[in-house]
């Protein structure tokens, strides 16, 4: 998505004819799109819970071992390493560099980015669905108008390219005002290209929100939108909790910064042997998680996947951990999630999100803490070292805990702007990709 230059006249443009069909192509646009991604995300979801939960149940009378997710870590790091090496367009780009909003694919790389990220993320590798999402919805509206039009201007395909991505991802975040957010944060648009672009966004994903709701009734799937369903009561700001937001957001800064240097570091690794070293690292993931379900006697799925469906649980019966198993599983899901950046493809946002929320659970025991700050805290301060968006990472600690979240801006964005600060006077982690 290449941002156009500045000089446009918003009110010519949104009274022009091609402004017009730009809208109702969008509103088109976001039901079919709006399909694929809920057909993604079930896909994902269908095929977890039968690899990790209903076969090692048909096969085993006594539960699944502990050691049930290791080769099949391997497995998904040859398939995704497959997939990259021999599909055209590197399945995407490398979720170690960070989040992207732009470079929407040709339709020829949609195919490796599918195949690519539905490894990773069935099979039990630490990252995120939004970045394929955002790349498919992107690429297929951009397809879409291609084939409507073959000389489309520059400004058609990133209004399209825009409503495509924001119909992909608005459900999974559960808000296309929160979608929108870190798209434009993302992608640097601002000014009358934001208005321009914004409009339409919102309107197809409001309109795929609506086709989300009514897929979750009609198949019984259930929705893919990231919620907690049990959040722990806000409280009114103190000095302490402004003070710990500080802390947070330190602890933060030096914890995104070691797994973005682990994700870059392991990278000239990767691409000496891509297949091989993909399954090593696949490997290590699963071991990890092995480890983590001896030692805790909790399962294992809280230490793979994106963090998505394990979150709420996690937040809903936060106590039952103890700090240790609370800093064990922050440990475990840190490495995991770093190791996967290097090799793997989806998006960086959700397990930023799980470690953020974890650290905060652990963190909530101290003096003048409570758990709905920390959590908040922490899933801000993560996602602003992780992703570099502090507007957008502050969105989401505080949209997370529902209507307590306004109670807990003040230290959201205390810890979001103390992170985002360090990250950056920090030595460099890499170059760009």
């Amino acid at each position: 998505m290449t941002t156009p230059t500045p000089d446009i006249d918003l009110v010519t443009v949104v009274r022009s004819k091609a402004y017009a069909v730009a809208l109702l192509l969008a509103a088109a646009l976001g039901i079919p799109i709006s399909l694929i991604a809920y057909g993604f995300l079930a896909a994902v979801t269908k095929i977890q819970k039968y690899v990790f939960r209903d076969l090692p149940g048909d096969i085993f009378s006594g539960g699944t071992p502990s050691w049930w997710p290791i080769p099949w870590l391997v497995l998904c790091g040859v398939l995704t390493a497959l997939t990259i090496r021999y599909l055209p367009g590197n399945a995407g780009h490398s979720p170690a560099f960070g989040f992207h909003a732009g470079g929407t694919p040709v339709d020829r790389e949609l195919p490796g980015i599918i195949l690519a990220s539905l490894a990773t993320l069935s099979l039990g590798a630490v990252l995120g669905p939004e970045a394929p999402l955002i790349a498919i919805g992107g690429g297929l509206a951009v397809l879409t108008v291609h084939l409507l039009k073959k000389d489309a201007p520059p400004m058609a395909l990133v209004i399209m390219a825009s409503a495509g991505s924001f119909t992909a991802i608005s459900t999974l975040f559960g808000s296309p005002i929160l979608a929108a957010f870190l798209i434009m944060e993302a992608a640097g648009i601002g000014g009358a290209t934001l208005s321009l672009v914004a409009v339409p966004g919102l309107l197809a994903s409001g309109i795929g929100a609506v086709v989300f709701i009514g897929l979750d009734n009609l198949t019984g799937l259930g929705t893919f939108s990231l919620a907690l369903t049990s959040v722990p009561t806000a409280v009114t700001p103190t000095v302490a909790t402004l003070c710990w937001a500080v802390v947070v957001g330190a602890v933060a800064a030096a914890l995104g910064w070691v797994i973005r240097w682990v994700g870059l570091a392991l990278r000239p690794v990767v691409h000496s042997s891509r297949v091989l070293v993909t399954a090593g690292i696949g490997l290590l993931i699963g071991l990890t998680a092995t480890v983590y379900q001896l030692i805790s006697g909790h399962t294992f799925t809280q230490v793979l996947f994106s963090g998505q469906d394990a979150l709420p649980d996690l937040v809903a019966h936060a106590a039952d951990y103890s700090v240790g198993v609370l800093l064990l599983l922050c440990l475990c899901k840190t490495f995991v999630y770093s190791i996967s950046l290097s090799a793997f493809r989806g998006g960086p946002v959700f397990p930023a999100i799980f470690v953020g929320a974890a650290l905060g659970i652990a963190m909530s025991g101290l003096p003048g803490m409570s758990s709905a700050p920390a959590i908040a805290m922490g899933i801000g301060a993560m996602c602003a070292v992780m992703l570099r968006l502090p507007l957008t990472s502050a969105l989401l600690g505080i949209l997370l805990l529902g209507a307590d979240g306004v109670s807990v801006t003040p230290q959201v964005v205390v810890a979001v702007a103390v992170a985002f600060v360090l990250v950056n006077v920090l030595p460099a982690t890499g170059t760009k990709e």
